[in-house]
C-alpha cells in the first residue's frame, strides 16, 4: 500500500502498534465519513467536529500582495509575423508550443477571441518590482472579458487571460484590490469575484461561503464564453515555467 511504498512506519495497516488514523463509513459507493478517529481519539462524527475550533490567522499573512502601478501600455505585445503561443490543455498541466500568425493593430499582437488566441498575463504581486509578462495563449474559449487569479503556480503571481486590455487591467486591479483571490470582468464590469486574502490564495471564510463564490466566478467565466471545465484552475498553471513547453511568467515568455 501507499504507507509501505514510501516507507512510513506505523501507518497503513489496522493492527496492533500501528497509528489508529480511522475513517469509518457504511457504503464503498458513497464514502461519507461516519466517524473520524485521529491517533485513536474521535476527532468527528457524523460530519461535524468533536473539538471546538478557533482559527487564528497571523498577521504576516494578510496584506501580501503588493503590485506596483499599472497601465495599458504594460500590456502591449510587440507583433512578429510568427509568435509563440501557449496551448492550454484542460484537464492537464502540460501546455503545447503553438506557431501562430497574431492578429496585428497598429504594430501590436492582440487578442483574437475567433481563433480563440487571447492575451496572457502575469504580474509580479510580492514585493510590487513592477514586472509585467505579456504572451499569447490558446485553449480558454473567452469570446470577451477576462479572467484573473492569484493562485498562480509556483510563484502565485497574478495571472489573467483575456480578450481585452482595459478588462485585463480592470481584473487584476481587482485582483491586487481584494489581496488575492478570483476575478471574472467583462465590459470594464466586475462580474464576480472570489476574495483570497490569506497570502492571496486562501479565503478565512466557511467551505459553503467559499464553494458558492467559487461557482459564482466559474459561472462568470462561462458566460464570457469559456469552453474549458475548470477555467480557473487551468489559468493557475499557465505561469508553471517548470512543466513543458510554454509558458508565461512575470518575466515574460518560457519555452521548454
Amino acid at each position: 500500500n501507499t504507507a509501505e511504498y514510501w516507507g512510513l512506519a506505523g501507518f497503513g495497516m489496522v493492527a496492533p502498534g500501528y497509528w489508529a488514523n480511522l475513517v469509518a463509513f457504511d457504503r464503498l459507493d458513497d464514502i461519507r465519513p461516519r466517524l473520524v478517529l485521529y491517533r485513536g481519539a474521535v476527532v468527528a462524527r457524523e460530519g461535524k467536529p468533536a473539538f471546538e475550533t478557533e482559527v487564528t490567522i497571523p498577521g504576516e499573512l494578510l496584506h501580501t500582495v503588493h503590485v506596483a502601478p499599472l497601465a495599458l501600455e504594460y500590456l502591449q505585445l510587440p507583433a512578429e509575423p510568427k509568435m509563440t503561443a501557449v496551448g492550454a490543455i484542460p484537464g492537464q498541466i502540460v501546455t503545447r508550443k503553438l506557431e501562430v500568425e497574431p492578429k496585428v493593430v497598429n504594430g501590436l499582437a492582440v487578442a483574437d477571441p475567433e481563433r480563440d488566441l487571447l492575451k496572457l498575463v502575469v504580474v509580479e504581486r510580492h514585493r510590487a518590482t513592477g514586472r509585467v509578462g505579456v504572451g499569447l495563449v490558446q485553449g480558454f474559449g473567452l469570446e470577451r472579458g477576462a479572467l484573473a487569479s492569484s493562485i498562480a503556480h509556483d510563484a502565485h503571481n497574478i495571472v489573467a487571460v483575456g480578450v481585452s486590455d482595459e478588462d485585463l487591467l480592470l481584473a487584476i486591479g481587482t485582483v491586487a484590490e481584494m489581496q488575492g483571490g478570483l476575478a471574472a470582468v467583462a465590459d470594464g464590469q466586475v462580474l464576480a469575484t472570489l476574495p483570497l486574502p490569506v497570502a492571496g490564495i486562501l479565503s478565512p471564510e466557511p467551505l459553503e461561503k467559499v464553494a458558492a463564490a467559487y461557482e459564482r466566478v466559474e459561472e462568470a467565466a462561462r458566460s464570457l464564453g469559456s469552453t474549458v471545465p475548470a477555467p480557473f484552475a487551468l489559468l493557475s498553471f499557465m505561469a508553471l515555467s517548470v512543466i513543458p513547453e510554454a509558458r508565461v511568467t512575470d518575466r515574460g515568455l518560457v519555452v521548454l
